[in-house]
């Protein structure tokens, strides 16, 4: 009796390890855009622009077009890139810190003037790559290696809500907001990419997918007990959820 093989590395993804940390949801957000990209047939016209942080070298993993954007200008790369080539799929990719502090300008506006690309924005409430510092995603009462005694509202600020933001933009088209921490999040959040990139491939106007993702080394958790902290701490300031859909009556 014959095999049929049903399960194997999505075309879109290199054959190359990841460095990412063991329970970091980064390789798993990767293998659902390059699904997505096979499924869709965007292989050939996909471009992905990388961001200063954990995920600077994606373009190790992915098989596709990719332009490195400088710290923060995620937003304006993949701006010149879309107009200069309108009929491509161009996506940033892009951590708390890239586009919620340094690319908070570059990010607003694209969603404001309506900009046909779309930004997937890992949320994992703290600086990974260079040390666990404070981000602006972190929860309260949240500690980090700036934070050592938890956030607090009145010193640090709040967390900020860049999605709830960008859903009141007038050029956004489809804000959601998921989580990759058990089998079916993950299927939904893979909806959530494919909708995102449909909406960028029918003109409608600026797309994001924020997904909550959790940093087992900087939350000094193992991999299990950090996907529950995202799913018990997290979600309590950042809502799952479509936030904005212009297709949505």
């Amino acid at each position: 009796m014959g095999f049929q093989k049903v399960f194997s590395r999505p075309r879109s993804l290199k054959d190359a390890p990841f460095h990412y940390c063991p329970g970091c949801g980064h390789s798993i957000v990767h293998r659902l855009i390059a699904e997505v990209i096979d499924e869709m047939g965007l292989q050939e016209i996909a471009i992905g622009v990388p961001p200063a942080g954990c995920a600077v070298l994606a373009y190790n993993y992915f098989d596709i077009d990719m332009g490195e954007a400088p710290h923060g200008r995620g937003a304006a790369l993949a701006t010149g890139l879309k107009r200069v080539l309108p009929d491509r799929l161009v996506f940033t990719y892009q951590g708390d810190g890239d586009i919620a502090a340094i690319g908070t300008a570059e990010t607003i506006h694209a969603a404001n003037r309506g900009e046909k690309i779309t930004m997937i924005f890992i949320n994992n409430g703290v600086y990974g790559m260079t040390g666990g510092q404070m981000a602006p995603t972190t929860i309260l009462g949240q500690e980090t290696t700036t934070s050592p005694g938890g956030r607090e509202e009145v010193r640090d600020g709040f967390p900020l809500n860049l999605s709830e933001m960008l859903a009141l933009a007038k050029g956004s088209a489809y804000i959601e907001r998921a989580i990759v921490s058990n089998p079916k999040s993950i299927m939904k959040t893979k909806k959530a990419i494919e909708k995102a990139f449909q909406v960028q491939m029918e003109d409608l106007g600026f797309s994001l997918v924020e997904i909550l993702s959790p940093c087992p080394t900087s939350l000094k958790l193992k991999p299990a007990a950090a996907w529950r902290w995202v799913e018990e701490k997290m979600v309590e300031f950042f809502p799952i959820g479509v936030l904005k859909d212009v297709n949505r009556g």
